[in-house]
């Protein structure tokens, strides 16, 4: 069987993680124990999990023309991801998230940099490429406009298009219109709901709510389904939605029902927590393939 063409459109960021006994207060200096670099941003993040199990991949983003753009396409190449569309800019740096940690918990300020260039405008020229595309994959950390257009060239090649609406914005009618899954955790769940001006009943059989351990809801014929998720030591849960939506991403664009795809998805997501870092802790295929075993026997 082919591999699945999904194509990921969205963000591509470099993670600069400070770890430090406490936070400085204002205009105060301290030492840190350990600084670090990692690919990250939520577009990039569902590209190497889709890639990692079996998914032929192609992201479409911008970096900026500087070291950690350079570094972040070598890093994409090196997990078998097309990057051709992945256009340097020189107006902008590459997107970075500082996130200092310390005292048990995390802040992190995001600058978007050159993710902002990724305007309605370039994605037109990648209209070939998203209509030859098994399934789309959309997130919110590039401009709205930018993943309206995405979504509307998908649907009009009845290219599936799976949106993951976070980070949290309130979602168009015209972009719910052409998506055909959309992703919220329970957080963005409440939030999506209090926002969102339509037919509740329309959009629900669209929702496809994540809750962590607890597993996964989906709505069929008005009907709440639950698939339950996995038990297993957690480690890291940062990028656990990520996997998920790659995961699921794959199995749609293989033509799975939704009900498998969300199981397979939900092992995806349960791995991925049990090692650290958000990429890094993403699963390969096999080890899908033997985790899932196991719960059998």
């Amino acid at each position: 069987m082919a591999r699945p063409k999904i194509t990921v459109i969205g963000s591509i960021n470099m993670d600069l993680v400070t770890e430090a006994d406490r936070r400085p207060e204002a205009g105060e200096t301290t030492l840190g124990r350990q600084f670090s670099t990692i690919p990250g941003g939520k577009g990039a993040n569902q590209a190497v999990s889709a890639a990692r199990l079996g998914g032929k991949v192609t992201m479409i983003g911008c970096v900026g023309e500087d070291a950690f753009g350079k570094d972040l396409l070598e890093h994409l190449e090196r997990e078998g991801i097309i990057t051709e569309n992945v256009e340097p800019v020189t107006q902008l740096k590459t997107g970075i998230a500082a996130i200092t940690l310390a005292e048990g918990d995390n802040s992190i300020i995001v600058v978007p940099g050159a993710n902002n260039a990724l305007t309605e405008d370039r994605i037109v020229q990648y209209e070939n490429i998203i209509a030859d595309s098994d399934a789309v994959l959309l997130q919110l950390e590039i401009p709205m406009p930018t993943v309206i257009r995405a979504a509307k060239l998908a649907s009009k090649h009845g290219v599936k298009v799976i949106l993951n609406p976070a980070p949290f914005q309130k979602l168009p009618d015209e972009l719910v219109n052409d998506a055909d899954i959309i992703t919220p955790n329970e957080h963005e769940y409440v939030a999506l709901m209090k926002e969102y001006s339509g037919d509740p009943n329309t959009i629900k059989e669209k929702l496809v709510i994540t809750k962590g351990g607890e597993g996964t809801v989906f709505y069929k014929q008005g009907q709440e389904v639950h698939i339950r998720g996995y038990k297993v030591n957690a480690v890291d849960t940062t990028g656990a939605g990520d996997s998920f939506n790659g995961a699921l991403a794959v199995q749609i664009a293989k033509g799975a029902s939704l009900e498998d795809a969300v199981r397979y998805a939900n092992a995806v997501g349960a791995l991925s927590v049990t090692k650290f870092g958000a990429q890094s802790g993403m699963p390969t295929a096999d080890e899908v393939h033997h985790f899932l075993a196991e719960q059998i026997s």
